[in-house]
């Protein structure tokens, strides 16, 4: 399980979150939802390592991701897709793959390699071209493919719908909730597309100015008029 107790992060004299504590429990996809500015990408940045917290805590099964490097916090088992779908243009679908667990040995590596082309299909039929001849739904599937190949127990997946057509990113998020389900992942899932990701998460945290609002089942919360007014825009 990924826990955030108390998380606070400051850039300057503005506080991009404040006092955050939620619980990803493996098996499952937790949502955080909110608008442009809540603190979701932070969140996303401070568990992965790229940004100190000024206070608060984040665990995985018990061992600490505070103020760890960002490498050292993959090695533990936290994984980033960040937002924007970061491949390497200019180097191949394999090429991009490799990079991922280049720090595995030989035998993990090819083990996870041909897990990756079983789960995504059309990387391995496109394998030898170059991500900058992909399309972005096949490069969002290779941003996750390579977030994969570090073998990790907890995937955050920051904004994975933006730019997509809305069949694709259904597409790739009910793979998500079933790679949670079948692998025993802790997948934490920040949108701000709330109608897609609480259709797919279990559970949901709303963010709204760094601040959790409201947790909870993600039927619930997409139960609640009041907050998806107020939060969510529809």
């Amino acid at each position: 399980m990924l826990k955030i107790d108390g998380m606070s992060v400051s850039y300057g004299p503005v506080q991009a979150l404040r006092d955050v504590s939620l619980e990803v429990p493996r098996g499952e996809v937790t949502a955080v939802i909110g608008a442009n500015g809540a603190g979701k990408s932070t969140l996303m940045r401070t568990l992965a390592g790229l940004v100190r917290p000024a206070a608060g805590s984040a665990t995985l099964d018990g061992h600490s991701l505070t103020g760890r490097k960002p490498e050292d916090v993959v090695r533990m088992g936290v994984s980033l897709v960040p937002e924007g779908r970061s491949t390497v243009p200019e180097l191949t679908v394999d090429e991009n793959l490799r990079l991922g667990g280049m720090w595995r040995s030989k035998a993990e590596r090819a083990s996870t390699h041909a897990e990756v082309y079983d789960m995504f299909p059309v990387l391995g039929d496109r394998r030898s071209m170059r991500a900058d001849t992909l399309s972005g739904g096949e490069r969002q599937q290779l941003a996750i493919g390579r977030a994969l190949m570090s073998a990790p127990e907890c995937l955050l997946l920051d904004e994975p719908s933006l730019g997509l057509a809305p069949l694709i990113v259904t597409q790739i998020l009910e793979l998500v909730k079933r790679l949670a389900e079948e692998s025993n992942l802790a997948v934490l899932l920040v949108e701000q597309n709330a109608v897609t990701a609480l259709r797919v998460a279990h559970s949901a945290v709303v963010l709204n100015l760094g601040q959790v609002v409201m947790s909870g089942s993600a039927a619930d919360i997409a139960s609640h008029e009041e907050l998806r007014h107020a939060y969510l825009g529809y």
